[in-house]
């Protein structure tokens, strides 16, 4: 028989506070609930778009 063989798992996140407008809170509640992800994972795809996506502009 093969054994069940359980490695420690990868945490790769952090846990991290802000502070947003309550508006655009509730906009990511809506397309979570509209698209079933979380609006953690939402957040997320967002940030990580934006840095892709930046233009830094010299003064």
């Amino acid at each position: 028989m093969e054994k069940f063989i359980v490695t420690p798992k990868e945490d790769k996140t952090v846990t991290m506070t802000i502070r947003i407008d309550r508006a655009l809170q509730e906009k990511y509640n809506d397309l979570a609930a509209k698209t079933n992800r979380s609006r953690n994972e939402l957040i997320g795809m967002a940030l990580q778009f934006a840095l892709d996506n930046m233009e830094l502009k010299e003064a």
